[in-house]
């Protein structure tokens, strides 16, 4: 697995590297040998002088589930291990799925009834510099990115937010072909939305 180790405006010496490269090797090998390669970013926050840790893992099995984690701390080397923690706690509650999911070919997926549907995922800004916006109906865009709604169960929905630590994701609901939304209420729990069909 390649790793890439980078910071934000901030240097990153080799030992943090080692550091970074010999925890990810062990931990996400547990749970995918074939992992093509993880991203670690290290950034640190001005207004309270935390480090951010920020790591993605591409499973490399073309099943379309990534890991997302982030860590924050006093110290960088804190905030990385934070945020290795929460992968492998993650890795570790979903194993039994993924691996399931992994012997799945995608002709039996489309035999199951899984699709994929291409969208885009836009970043709008609630206002220019403090200054309001001059038309409420047109938001300043400043990111698009092509997203994939995909087909899954709830619980495999729930499973793919948390791995790629979303507030919340919208998928295509296995059991009835209807666009739900999960998300991370504000007490702990998760939200599900299942919009009532028009009679």
């Amino acid at each position: 697995m390649q790793i890439a180790v980078t910071g934000k405006k901030l240097d990153i010496g080799e030992s943090l590297k080692n550091h970074v490269e010999d925890r990810l090797s062990s931990s996400v090998s547990k749970f995918f040998e074939k992992a093509i390669d993880s991203n670690v970013v290290f950034s640190k926050e001005a207004h309270n002088n935390m480090f951010r840790a920020d790591v993605i893992v591409n499973e490399g099995t073309g099943s379309g589930i990534v890991i997302k984690s982030n860590g924050l701390a006093a110290d960088v080397y804190a905030a990385f291990d934070m945020a290795a923690d929460r992968i492998e706690k993650q890795l570790r509650r979903y194993k039994r799925k993924i691996k399931n999911h992994h012997k799945k070919k995608f002709s039996e997926l489309e035999a199951e009834g899984y699709k994929q549907f291409a969208a885009k995922k836009y970043v709008l800004s609630e206002k220019d510099e403090g200054e309001e916006l001059q038309d409420e109906d047109a938001p300043l865009i400043i990111a698009e990115k092509p997203v994939k709604i995909e087909t899954l169960t709830v619980s495999e929905a729930v499973m793919q937010m948390n791995l790629q630590n979303l507030p919340a994701l919208m998928f295509i609901n296995k059991g009835n072909s209807a666009l739900n939304v999960v998300y991370h209420r504000i007490d702990g729990n998760i939200s599900w939305i299942d919009p009532e069909r028009a009679k």
